[in-house]
């Protein structure tokens, strides 16, 4: 019996082994190229140009986090529960489609006013700022699908598939970049070099999804039901995170200058390291552990797993930048030299971030959501009492803000896990 059981636990060990392993070396090409192509843009778009960019990419993820308002989270939780069955999960995924377009269209009426402001008041002319604002919209007419349609590979564990789409579109950026920042060095063009591909790789989802759903189904109202109950669970606190995600940026767009922009985005584009942990984590730890079955030993155990490894690889990249900052700022060029000390800070923050972010996405996956009044409440005291503190004008200043949001984040939703599992 014991020979039994060590041969079956073997044997899943070199499971996971043999999925990591394939899923990590895949994404690393995937980020990558996406590194590279954030590296182009950084080098080949002046100062000014790239203050713009980073401005539009931060309301890019503000308008796709408001059309999804927890749409996402209600899919995963309900397609966790019947992910075997197709014609139930495409009930399912056909909802939240259909939930999702209508908060799309919210998202822009929202958006694009404050988007435009933004851009004027860091000196760019009517054009520029109509013309970036229209530049984004193909990015976010497939970011805004992109997170419903991997819920199914990912619950099928169809990580290939899924991996081949995004190396495609990171390929496909790079070559767009390349191709017109060489040439135009414009934010409009960087922002449609990014935006082209990835509608391009939305279609293809649609194809890999089809693989294990029926696609034919249409929205069903108890789906409907349950899924807009997340919702009103979660929006308050997405729209709180809209503006406290991207806090350091908020606050140089209305208090800083155009330059620290710049530079917070520089910065901001070498954290794309940490992503791969956290795709890593999103693509095949989440999913498993929302469909694991509700034994509260057995969901500890995969909980402290989950967060100690994120915790333990986080760690080690915040001390690899940390005693190496001359050589990687080496790659964003002469512009950004002399930061070093703010490179550290924003790893440190980006990566205690992550922690926060995955506990609070293995919270979501059991649809264990917090009290949005308590949350929230916690929240805007933590902002509050960090812009006393710290002095919001400068580069330095909001990244500091940001570690110490970051924490109290971890404490929150932390907290509450261990309340969830213990009860």
């Amino acid at each position: 019996m014991i020979s039994v059981w060590k041969h079956y636990d073997l044997t899943k060990f070199n499971l996971w082994i043999r999925l990591i392993g394939i899923t990590g070396l895949t994404q690393v090409l995937v980020q990558f190229l996406g590194f590279i192509s954030g590296v182009l843009v950084i080098r080949l778009l002046p100062v000014e140009e790239y203050a713009l960019y980073t401005l539009a990419n931060t309301m890019l993820a503000t308008m796709v986090l408001l059309a999804d308002g927890g749409i996402s989270t209600g899919v995963l939780s309900q397609g966790g529960k019947v992910w075997k069955d197709e014609i139930e999960l495409g009930k399912v995924l056909s909802t939240g489609i259909y939930l999702k377009k209508r908060f799309a269209y919210l998202s822009i009426i929202v958006a694009f006013p404050i988007l435009i402001y933004l851009l004027l008041r860091h000196d760019a002319s009517w054009l520029t700022a109509i013309l970036v604002a229209l530049a984004i919209i193909p990015a976010f007419y497939a970011q805004f699908s992109d997170s419903l349609l991997t819920i199914v590979p990912k619950l099928h564990q169809n990580i290939g598939d899924l991996q081949k789409n995004q190396a495609v579109v990171s390929f496909g950026r790079l070559i767009l970049t390349t191709l017109f920042l060489f040439i135009f060095p414009f934010t409009f063009l960087a922002l449609l070099a990014s935006g082209i591909p990835r509608i391009y790789g939305n279609r293809r989802l649609m194809k890999i999804s089809a693989i294990n759903v029926d696609t034919s189904q249409q929205k069903d109202p108890v789906y409907t039901k349950r899924i807009i109950s997340t919702v009103k669970r979660l929006l308050p606190g997405i729209i709180y995170y809209c503006i406290s995600g991207q806090i350091t940026i908020w606050l140089l767009s209305f208090f800083g200058s155009t330059t620290s922009i710049a530079q917070i985005g520089a910065l901001g584009r070498l954290a794309v390291v940490l992503s791969l942990l956290n795709y890593l984590t999103g693509t095949l730890l989440i999913p498993r552990f929302a469909r694991k079955e509700n034994k509260r030993e057995a969901l500890l155990v995969l909980f402290l797993k989950i967060m100690l490894v994120t915790i333990f690889f986080l760690t080690g990249i915040v001390l690899i930048v940390n005693f190496f900052p001359d050589q990687i700022l080496w790659i964003l060029g002469d512009e950004y030299t002399g930061l070093q000390k703010e490179l550290t800070l924003i790893i440190m923050g980006s990566a205690l971030n992550i922690v926060a972010g995955v506990a609070y996405s293995l919270n979501a996956s059991r649809d264990w959501i917090l009290n949005p009044l308590i949350s929230i409440s916690l929240s805007v005291l933590s902002i509050i009492v960090g812009i006393i503190i710290f002095d919001v004008s400068i580069l330095k200043g909001v990244l500091y803000l940001n570690i110490f949001l970051a924490i109290f984040q971890i404490l929150i939703y932390g907290s509450y896990s261990a309340y969830k599992l213990m009860k």
